[in-house]
């Protein structure tokens, strides 16, 4: 068996979950974030950029603040958030400062990674950050964020942060071991899976299910990270964070968990910063003829292959691009309006000068601003 791709890799994304930092979701567990500040510095040592996304920061909230329930109402997450995401950074800040090493705090929201320039921008600062031998400690901006800008989860900031800074391995830890073929919590015959394909369709379904009760992302948001992560070329594991010294075995070699291999060539940057839209602002549903154009012989979308323009969106904006069973195929950045897109949708390109009084390009997305997902 090949050694685990952590070994070769120079950049690491590693993800810390909830269970992993905090007492069963009663603040946070010292002695744990002790423990990975310790593996992280080990393998800063070995010549590795290490980036780290944690959970943590509502549980360490609703200790100080003393609730035993998480909360429902959006401004009552963000409070929590705010309060306890200054116990957070204030105990990696301390336990990183033991082994010499400085730290950073990112707080980050789908729209800073939707607008061109903030992406750049916060590129640029964590690549700076890196060269300083600092270790940035990401989270979402939960004291800010709405439900339409969410990420959902910090296994899909995980593997976005991945893509944003090219990272090699992204490593998600978790209170599971790994993947497997059923969930072995119902399933006794369950096998895990040492190594697979990211983004493989089976996959997904081996996953199903829910998470740990402190944590929001089951194994089903690890597999779509994995997913994610690879259209930048970087390789995933997924593994448990209750294995000794997980981090320093994988980094010498040792197999542990499951292994997800990137298999396609990874986008340029500014393909990889179009497919990582969670969010857009309108949809076009395509015909057969449409969605093979797009998918199989990598052509430009034309309005006559629109059969539904869905939303309201501007010149330049990116949408979504949906086959005629609805499922996401990629993204792109609209030449036209909603509003003009649907008067020209399901015409030929011939025929938008007369429609709209001008005509600025004849594709409604050319290839060039198109992402497939």
């Amino acid at each position: 068996m090949n050694p685990s791709v952590v070994a070769s890799a120079r950049r690491l994304v590693v993800k810390v979950g909830s269970s992993l930092v905090t007492n069963d979701g009663r603040g946070l567990d010292h002695e744990r974030l002790a423990l990975w500040s310790e593996q992280m510095a080990q393998l800063a040592e070995m010549g590795k950029e290490v980036v780290l996304v944690s959970s943590g920061a509502i549980a360490e909230g609703m200790q100080r603040l003393g609730w035993k329930k998480r909360p429902h109402a959006m401004h009552e997450l963000q409070a929590a958030a705010a309060v306890g995401q200054m116990g957070l950074i204030e105990a990696y800040e301390r336990s990183f400062r033991a082994h010499k090493l400085a730290t950073a705090q990112i707080l980050l929201t789908h729209a800073d990674l939707a607008d061109r320039e903030r992406y750049l921008n916060a590129r640029s600062t964590l690549r700076t950050l890196l060269g300083l031998r600092v270790i940035p400690i990401i989270n979402e901006n939960d004291t800010v964020v709405t439900e339409e800008i969410k990420f959902g989860d910090n296994d899909t900031l995980g593997a976005l942060v991945a893509n944003l800074i090219e990272a090699d391995v992204l490593v998600i830890l978790t209170d599971q071991t790994g993947l497997y073929t059923a969930d072995p919590r119902k399933d006794p015959a369950a096998t895990l899976l040492a190594e697979v394909t990211a983004g493989a369709p089976e996959l997904e379904a081996m996953a199903g299910g829910a998470g740990s009760a402190v944590g929001r992302g089951g194994m089903l948001t690890k597999v779509l990270a994995a997913r994610r992560a690879a259209r930048s070329g970087a390789h995933t594991v997924i593994a448990s964070g209750r294995e000794p010294e997980v981090l320093i075995r994988l980094a010498r070699g040792e197999r542990i968990g499951t292994q997800f291999t990137a298999a396609r060539e990874p986008y340029a940057a500014r393909r990889q910063w179009l497919a990582d839209h969670l969010q857009v602002r309108g949809k076009l549903k395509l015909d057969e003829g449409a969605a093979r154009a797009l998918t199989e012989q990598g052509k430009s979308l034309l309005p006559v292959g629109v059969a539904e323009v869905i939303g309201h969106f501007q010149r330049g904006e990116v949408v979504a691009c949906l086959g005629p069973d609805g499922r996401d195929l990629a993204r792109g950045l609209a030449n036209y309006s909603a509003e003009e897109a649907r008067k020209i949708a399901r015409k030929p390109s011939a025929q938008i000068e007369a429609i709209l009084g001008y005509v600025d390009e004849p594709e409604l997305i050319h290839r060039d601003n198109l992402a497939l997902l």
